[in-house]
């Protein structure tokens, strides 16, 4: 998590380790970053039966009192039911149980949830988890307030758990709950970015970057979301170098710190590149998961994406060619908005939302042969387009 010692130390082994894999221009950059802590937390249903069921607190949420929040559960089905029945709110926990259908769709109950209970007059807010499938495994994520809005603990349940009391409150049987959490927001500390390189025989000042995030929730490990794809980035470059290929142009690896609740890494590696955005080629992002890939969806000219998709066709064999329109990822999302062509690695992401912020995100869902298929489609892409005699046209 972004603040934690558990990142720092993570960020000295990798330097260490690109080192010894003999890459150039190994370093950081600092980032300032926020530093919320989870501290513990619990969530108890007190009836109609006691039992006490999972619960992950939101990055960003404060606290409850010492003693807790013990209240009656409003089940609203989004923000237009608590509309409809906001009178039913003070006093009360309202759960959003509301179906994935896509991320981006249903991720802002858990971003938006917290004050729109608290104008309702709610005392805390619970989401169901966002994500298609659950094994009793709530995620988390971050989440905001607004000014002039009180700010009211916001944490997730389960799947099964929502249902269950979605099931009760239809049945007319009130269900109440003792939500407690410890979380709390600590001065903004300092972290960094991690960067590797080949540097480019004819064109060193042109870069083509690629990585992914370094910091990750504080539940599972961050295998998929992202250790894998900084592994998998870091990986396709060490590969490139042991095969005694020198490219034109430079790739570079960074390792961005402070994407899950700030995206400060992204920005701080922007404006330390602000003079020579120019002559950034190309951007790439691993973010979604090291699942089967199938190519990259790629943000930029018409004319540059029909030379990526002349690079991908090269992929054909490991059915990693396709390249569509419209792509990146949240940390080259400051490169992008400044002109740089961005693309992310597109994977079977049928499963990636059931690991997802969760404390199943573990190395044990990593296929060998994804990540594999994974590494290789990463380095032809970005060897190709730094090696190619014309840069990649605006």
């Amino acid at each position: 998590m972004s603040g934690s010692q558990s990142l720092e130390d993570a960020i000295d082994w990798i330097l260490v380790e690109m080192e010894a894999d003999g890459l150039e221009n190994v370093g950081t950059q600092n980032v300032l970053v926020p530093h919320w802590v989870r501290g513990k937390e619990t969530l108890d249903i007190v009836s109609p039966r006691p039992r006490n069921i999972p619960v992950l607190g939101l990055g960003g949420s404060i606290g409850t009192p010492e003693g807790g929040i013990e209240a009656e559960v409003l089940v609203v089905s989004g923000f237009d039911d608590l509309a409809a029945r906001s009178a039913e709110a003070k006093g009360k926990i309202v759960l959003f149980n509301v179906p994935f259908t896509s991320y981006g769709e249903t991720v802002v109950y858990r971003r938006n949830g917290a004050p729109a209970a608290a104008k309702a007059g709610a005392v805390a807010s619970l989401i169901r988890s966002v994500g298609p499938y659950s094994m009793q495994t709530p995620h988390t994520g971050s989440m905001r307030y607004e000014e002039d809005v009180p700010k009211i603990p916001h944490a997730a349940i389960t799947l099964e758990d929502a249902g269950y009391i979605q099931r009760m409150s239809e049945r007319g049987i009130s269900v109440s709950v003792r939500l407690h959490m410890s979380a709390e927001t600590r001065p903004d500390v300092m972290s960094r970015n991690v960067v590797a390189e080949i540097v480019g025989s004819e064109f060193p000042d042109e870069v083509v970057v690629m990585g992914g995030h370094i910091d990750s929730w504080d539940v599972g490990t961050g295998a998929m979301d992202d250790g894998g794809g900084c592994v998998a980035t870091w990986e396709a470059l060490r590969i490139i170098k042991n095969l005694g290929l020198r490219p034109r142009r430079t790739i570079r690896v960074v390792l961005w710190t402070n994407e899950e609740n700030g995206l400060n890494g992204g920005r701080v590696y922007r404006d330390s590149v602000a003079s020579n955005l120019d002559n950034h080629i190309l951007a790439i992002e691993s973010d979604a998961g090291l699942f089967k890939p199938s190519g990259f969806g790629f943000s930029g000219s018409d004319e540059a994406l029909e030379i990526m998709r002349e690079v991908g066709s090269l992929l054909a064999g490991i059915g990693a060619d396709s390249i569509t329109e419209g792509g990146g990822g949240a940390d080259i999302g400051p490169l992008m908005r400044d002109g740089v062509p961005g693309m992310g690695l597109s994977v079977d992401r049928s499963r990636y939302f059931w690991y997802h912020h969760s404390p199943a995100d573990t190395i044990d869902k990593l296929d060998p042969r994804d990540v594999g298929l994974s590494v290789a489609t990463l380095a032809v892409v970005a060897f190709v387009v730094a090696d190619m005699p014309e840069r990649l046209p605006r």
